[in-house]
């Protein structure tokens, strides 16, 4: 796709807005009130509940039906769906996610992912599964001032389904090709009369895997997946509530690295590999909170505490070099003293009550403590000299211990200066300190270890400063316009040691900066019958943290070596152009390249100002239709007939812009039949098969996303 001037570009859309909402929202006032609208949707994007047609910035919602319809089962499923949002991973569940150019390059995330309040601490702690969903909502551009650390590029809140006063739940099945299934149930009730409510829900994924391993002709990435949770809520007094949340998740995967040795042979040979170690990954997470709240005639009060844990290991060696020969495996089931994952957070928040008068505001408090012991060994086999060493039969043992808290002091407010106007305006400081103690020992077999790096300590702290100011205008009751600007960040932190001695260990980087100045419009047409968000932004990134992989370790150094300018256009239209038939389009365009960037070359720096970012396609966009017809003379029962279009548009995966995707479109579709309480449907995703480079590392292996998948689903709700 041609280069755009995209400030030009923002311009234009703009004005356009303005035009067409005045001419519009004039022509409805004579409008008789059709039989089928859009209705209002609710977001907490801002942290307390209002429309989103309100909210002074870009956010997507998907409400409970649609996750349900679009078949969404992860949250990578949502790329395309989101304008300007790319997700993936190269087998393992930890995914990459970028919006508008701003990507996840280490384990601390560029997107803040939110469950049910809590955030997502880092890759590890994260949960991907989706199930007993009641609302997806996500928010485009910087929010660190409510969000904090990883907000840099945007936020995901995933809210599941709340307590409910009768007897409610549901069951669902999914089955499909490649073994495919997928069990989920959930059931809530109240147990004692307006005091307490309890939930639960379960989800069973399981997959025969997409490819074959020709090392012993078997599948190779056969996985399994077990989502519990559950939630208990207790009116102890009057106006307050504690809410307790658990959530665990059994995951194990027998090809956690199902990568091709390059994105060529990837594509010439799709869904093969060549591998002579083989194991099976372990990956458990917990994650339990308790939130207390009190919602008062003119003040709210929240404290939500939380503890997030995940221990994940290889059970036997891992290859390291994916291939058939016997040059370096990973070694790291060391007991569960090592390679687990301990956050806890609190935050505090009061805020006024939104009942409609002019200043709405909210002050509050979030702290972390964060511990992070890894152990990993590098074996290197008899076929080591392959792979540069010239020794061979030892394990290089390195260790890690990492520590870290944090505190952050917040503030938001919101004034109706007119009754069309209101200002909006916030600000947070953060402060992190890190600590990390690296070791390194050589094991030949036979006696001792060698020590090569003794126990050595270095710490680190920072500051970050997050403002926020919005500017929102009502043209007329479903038509408003905005300017906004914000700010985020992600941590910086200490290198970790590897086998490697070029690469020496604790190595500071420094935090990364998002200022994003964004312009959009937000409308309801033809009594409610379209709704059309449209925005543009310009954002500019300071101290990039470019990640290097140090291999065979797989670990991620990472220094500041770049600054990068993301421009682009978005908008998300939803119609109804009768009673049965719906049609959404999301579209959006990101000109995300490097104002500097200086890389390690073979005889120095070398200079790749001008680069497009990494996992961040030019163009995604999704038009889907959706017809839900009577079905014949049944007064419940409809047809469900759905077809859905996505495209990419071309991205890199290096930094050097020397391994691309070209653009590539995905067809999916839906057809069955459907009642509020039931759905009987087959459905397919992918259907023409195309192959397509998902994931890929700067040093060449590379990761295909799923092929044609088709199968059937049953639900049941009551």
């Amino acid at each position: 796709m041609p280069i755009i001037n995209t400030q030009t570009l923002a311009k234009l859309v703009f004005v356009a807005g303005l035009s067409i909402a005045t001419r519009i929202s004039y022509a409805q006032t004579n409008d008789t009130i059709p039989e089928s609208q859009l209705g209002e949707i609710i977001v907490t994007a801002q942290k307390e509940s209002e429309n989103l047609q309100k909210v002074p910035f870009s956010v997507s919602a998907l409400d409970a039906r649609k996750v349900e319809e679009m078949n969404l089962w992860q949250t990578k499923d949502l790329r395309g769906y989101i304008p300007n949002l790319y997700s993936s991973n190269p087998g393992d569940n930890r995914n990459v996610m970028s919006i508008r150019g701003i990507t996840t390059t280490s384990y601390e995330p560029a997107v803040a992912t939110y469950v049910d309040g809590v955030n997502q601490f880092g890759l590890d702690t994260y949960f991907f599964l989706l199930n007993d969903v009641e609302r997806i909502e996500v928010l485009r551009g910087p929010q660190g001032t409510l969000y904090g650390r990883n907000a840099m590029g945007g936020v995901m809140n995933i809210i599941t389904k709340p307590k409910s006063d009768k007897l409610s739940g549901f069951v669902r099945t999914d089955v499909g090709n490649y073994g495919f299934s997928r069990i989920a149930a959930g059931v809530k009730t109240m147990v004692l009369p307006q005091k307490v409510y309890v939930g639960v829900s379960i989800l069973s994924d399981k997959l025969d895997g997409y490819y074959t391993n020709l090392f012993n002709d078997s599948n190779f990435d056969k996985q399994r997946n077990m989502l519990i949770a559950g939630n208990v809520n207790y009116l102890f007094a009057k106006n307050w509530e504690a809410i307790l949340n658990f959530k665990s998740n059994s995951g194990r995967n027998n090809g956690p690295f199902s990568l091709a040795p390059n994105a060529d042979s990837a594509l010439e040979n799709p869904f093969e590999v060549n591998q002579n170690a083989i194991t099976e990954m372990v990956d458990d997470s917990q994650n339990i909170s308790l939130v207390i709240k009190n919602e008062g005639p003119n003040l709210n009060f929240s404290s939500q505490t939380a503890y997030q844990n995940n221990y994940r290991y290889y059970k036997t060696p891992i290859d390291g070099d994916f291939s058939p020969i016997d040059g370096v495996s990973i070694v790291n089931n060391y007991g569960r003293d090592w390679n687990t994952v301990s956050v806890w957070t609190q935050e505090f928040r009061l805020a006024s009550a939104n009942t409609g008068q002019k200043l709405n505001w909210q002050v509050g408090f979030f702290g972390f403590n964060s511990e992070a012991p890894t152990k990993q060994g590098i074996y290197f086999g008899d076929d080591a000299a392959l792979v540069g060493s010239p020794i061979s039969n030892f394990t290089t043992i390195n260790t890690n211990v990492a520590t870290g808290y944090g505190f952050a002091f917040f503030g938001q407010a919101s004034y109706s200066l007119t009754d069309r106007l209101k200002l909006t305006g916030g600000l947070r400081s953060d402060y992190e300190k890190k600590k990390l103690t690296v070791s390194q020992e050589m094991d030949f077999g036979q006696g001792d270890p060698m020590v090569t790096q003794p126990d050595t300590t270095s710490k680190v702290s920072y500051n970050a400063i997050s403002p926020k100011v919005a500017l929102a205008y009502q043209l007329a009751n479903t038509n408003e316009v905005y300017g906004s600007y914000s700010r985020g960040f992600r941590p910086g932190g200490l290198s970790e040691i590897g086998s490697d001695p070029s690469n020496p260990p604790l190595f500071a980087y420094d935090p990364e900066f998002s200022n994003n100045f964004e312009i959009g419009s937000k409308n309801y047409f033809f009594n409610r019958r379209m709704r059309v968000n449209v925005s543009a932004f310009i954002t500019t990134i300071s101290d990039v943290q470019v990640p290097g992989l140090i291999l065979p370790d797989a670990i991620v150094v990472t220094t500041n070596a770049g600054d990068l300018t993301s421009t682009g256009v978005e908008w998300e239209v939803s119609a109804l152009p009768s009673k049965d038939l719906s049609i959404d389009w999301s579209f959006g365009y990101t000109h995300a390249t490097f104002d500097k960037l200086m890389l390690p070359g073979e005889s120095g720096e070398v200079d790749y100002s001008g680069n497009r970012q990494i996992f961040t396609p030019d163009v995604t966009s999704m038009v889907a239709v959706q017809w839900t017809p009577q079905f014949f003379y049944s007064s419940q029962l409809s047809w469900l007939v759905r077809a859905e279009w996505l495209y990419f548009g071309e991205q890199f995966f290096n930094l050097e812009n020397t391994i691309r995707q070209d653009a590539y479109q995905i067809a999916n579709a839906k057809f069955g039949v459907m009642t509020d309480t039931m759905e009987l449907s087959l459905w397919a995703k992918n259907i023409f098969d195309t192959t397509y480079i998902d994931y890929a590392y700067n040093f060449g292996p590379a990761h295909l996303g799923n092929p044609a998948t088709f199968g059937v689903t049953a639900m049941y709700k009551f």
